[in-house]
Parts: structure tokens; sequence; C-alpha cells
């Protein structure tokens, strides 16, 4: 069986300040940088950005 890379779990946190957010996986080495994402939010029923944070 082949080993995964460097798979890290990160929450994606809405910028409308609702609080909800989504948590997924990325690969650091492939993007180094954090992610944007938009995506929906169910709180303000739209589409908004969400933005990388870390898990706690």
């Amino acid at each position: 069986m082949a080993k995964k890379g460097p798979v890290i779990k990160i929450r994606l946190v809405s910028e409308e300040k609702t609080g909800y957010f989504y948590v997924t996986t990325k690969n650091p080495r492939n993007t180094p940088e954090k992610m944007t994402v938009r995506k929906y939010d169910p709180v303000i029923r739209k589409h908004c950005l969400f933005k990388e944070a870390k898990i706690k």
C-alpha cells in the first residue's frame, strides 16, 4: 500500500462572522498559502467566502 502525503485537517470559517465553518483537508506542500473558498453559509442562506483557520 502506498503512503499518503502530509495531509492536514483545516477549518474553513465564514467571513460573514456567523460562526459557521466547514472542516476539510489539504496538502501544505501543494498549497502553502491560506485557502479561501466560496461556499454556502446556511445561517445567512447565501454563498460567501470561507477562509482557512487552524483546528483548535
